[in-house]
């Protein structure tokens, strides 16, 4: 296969400027419920790819029209880190996710611990419950066949190890039965 030379120029570059910026939040926003620190990151990582294209754009000037971007949507109640958590805890729950697991979501996605602690305080968390759902979404532990039960314990503990539940939590998925 021959290159030709329409595929290697870059895509068209749009000047960026803070009404750009602000429609590509909005954009963004009407796709996804976010928090501000991610879409800062989107953002920014826009700036940063038009930037380096175009070494002469000044690149702090654009990081205070973000900031100005980020303060009106707050107020304007476009993004808020408080609904976003709420929402991805209570999904995260119905998934039958670890508490582990959805603390760590939340910090890369730039939702603070308290905030974190609240809503989870606030949700009726069950870790014994959420790994059963995991289990039973993943057919393992009681949800498997009486014969493979024993030859892949280890296995199923693992997973939900890797998922983020303790090992007493675990123990006590493997030794629950589905008749109960």
């Amino acid at each position: 296969m021959e290159l030709d030379e329409k595929s290697l120029k870059p895509r068209k570059l749009r000047k960026i400027t803070k009404q750009r910026l602000q429609n590509i939040a909005l954009y963004y926003l009407q796709r996804f419920e976010t928090s501000v620190e991610n879409l800062r990151t989107v953002l920014w990582r826009r700036v940063k790819d038009y930037a380096f294209y175009v070494p002469e754009f000044n690149v702090a000037e654009a990081e205070g029209w973000i900031e100005e971007i980020l303060v009106d949507f707050q107020n304007r109640h476009y993004v808020d880190d408080k609904r976003f958590a709420e929402l991805k805890i209570r999904d995260y729950l119905a998934l039958g996710k670890s508490e582990n697991y959805i603390r760590l979501k939340m910090a890369q996605k730039g939702v603070s611990d308290e905030l974190v602690n609240q809503i989870l305080s606030e949700q009726e968390f069950d870790p014994f419950q959420n790994a059963l759902k995991l289990a039973k979404k993943k057919r393992i532990g009681p949800f498997r066949s009486a014969e493979e039960r024993a030859d892949f314990w280890q296995k199923d503990v693992a997973v939900l190890a890797r998922a983020g539940f303790d090992y007493d939590v675990a123990k006590k998925v493997m030794e629950f039965s589905v008749e109960d």
